[in-house]
């Protein structure tokens, strides 16, 4: 009599050889939605500022851009939640979903020339950058320890695609709009909607198995009741929470290290990006205004993706702390050639591709870091506290560049960015023990 062996349960972790497919599968999946969701997002924060300059004046662009970085922050938390809750999937297209609502209403409020409609939109805008940078964290959902780098630099690699096309095509965009009556710098954000709603349908259809909650089954339930140590003694770590994040935060040194290396070096891009257009806008005008501006995000951006995968590299060869020191020079270099460039176009690109490499040191060695610092049931709660703090410092710097730069000037803002990077300078060097292996 042949012995009847029972099915595999769905809580059963799936064999290693399927683990590899999975997270193969998962990696191209999100490298497309990357690619379609970096032009939604780059094609209409490359005339934000634009649009809100012409709405509300110099002073307000600036303000423009730090809506998107809040809405961007905040909606971390919902998204974080559902996917705590369901997994990466039906959270990626909740912020895919809110990207393209946000963008119809700025596209509304250029018909309707009102500011606050355009504040808002932003907001909502911001939710597709909530998605990109959640990916990023569901490609080391299922790596190697040893490869967790390079597959999370991948993922932020992909995004050139889109990221680097997406400024050179805003003005073909915006006079498409034009000819079907949208009104001008509307139609990059028209375009921005279909991309964000390309990107919620694949994640939608193709995301399964979900790597989060496959992550889940393979660390069993151990991973729930892993114990953390906080500064009162050994806690259970059961809560899924923004609270309990900050206590797994506040509890590990290295995972504290990856989110200030995240949050710094996002604040400085911000900062000094977002008012390099307006910046620009003071030196050429019209058609010629577009075409620079393309030319230098362009060239910036690709400093942010394209070399995200030697970066990646790096990390997992010469370790996470070492690459983001080599992040802050990167920023500081920026700083001081963009700060230093007056209105000439070759040396503003020299120094936005140097802030985009910085960026990419700060935020490919410190999201490895940090996701690799805590145990993986509340993996997610932690990134989106970092994503949180992140988008938030983003905020500071965005709303705060345009007041600089019409008060001082944009040497002044490249100045006091370059000092925004002392705190994490003085982080960085002091020892941290090595992360546990989560």
């Amino acid at each position: 009599m042949t012995a009847l062996t029972a099915p595999p349960s769905v809580t059963d972790p799936p064999p290693p050889g399927d683990v590899t497919r999975i997270q193969r599968r998962t990696l191209r999946l999100l490298a497309g939605t990357q690619m379609i969701g970096g032009v939604g997002v780059t094609i209409g924060i490359s005339v934000g500022g634009l649009l809100a300059a012409e709405l509300g004046g110099v002073t307000v662009s600036g303000l423009a851009q730090s809506a998107a970085v809040v809405g961007g922050a905040l909606l971390a938390v919902p998204v974080v939640r559902i996917m705590n809750g369901h997994g990466r999937r039906p959270g990626l297209v909740f912020a895919y979903l809110t990207g393209a609502t946000g963008a119809v209403l700025v596209v509304a409020a250029a018909a309707v020339r009102w500011v606050p409609l355009l504040f808002v939109g932003m907001v909502l805008f911001g939710g597709a950058t909530t998605a990109g940078l959640q990916a990023r964290y569901a490609a080391v959902d299922l790596a190697e320890p040893r490869r967790r780098g390079r597959q999370l630099s991948l993922v932020v690699w992909a995004t050139t695609v889109g990221a680097v096309t997406a400024p050179n095509l805003a003005g073909l965009a915006d006079r498409s709009a034009s000819g079907v009556g949208l009104p001008p710098l509307a139609g990059p954000f028209a375009v921005s909607t279909l991309a964000f709603l390309l990107a919620a349908l694949l994640v939608l259809v193709l995301l399964r198995p979900d790597p989060l909650l496959t992550a889940r089954r393979i660390a069993g339930p151990a991973a729930a009741t892993a114990p953390v140590r906080s500064g009162r003694g050994l806690r259970a770590g059961s809560g899924r929470g923004l609270r309990a994040a900050f206590a797994v935060v506040m509890a590990r040194p290295a995972a504290r290290l990856g989110v200030c290396a995240v949050a710094v070096g996002h604040l400085v891009m911000v900062g000094v990006m977002a008012m390099t257009p307006v910046h620009i806008g003071m030196g050429h005008s019209g058609d010629d205004l577009l075409r620079t501006v393309g030319l230098v995000l362009s060239l910036h951006i690709a400093g942010m993706y394209a070399l995200s995968p030697v970066v990646g590299w790096l990390t997992d060869r010469a370790g996470r702390r070492p690459v983001i020191v080599g992040g802050v020079g990167l920023l500081l270099a920026a700083c001081a050639v963009a700060g230093t460039a007056g209105h000439d176009p070759v040396r503003l690109v020299i120094g936005l591709v140097l802030l985009g490499l910085g960026w990419s040191g700060t935020m490919v060695a410190g999201s490895t870091l940090l996701s690799e610092s805590v145990p993986v049931d509340v993996r997610p709660s932690v990134q989106g506290l970092s994503d949180l703090v992140m988008g938030l410092a983003g905020a500071s710097a965005g709303a705060v560049s345009g007041i600089i730069v019409g008060l001082s000037g944009y040497g002044v803002l490249t100045l006091l960015s370059a000092l925004a990077t002392v705190p994490l300078l003085g982080l960085v060097l002091r020892p941290v023990p090595a992360p546990s292996k989560q």
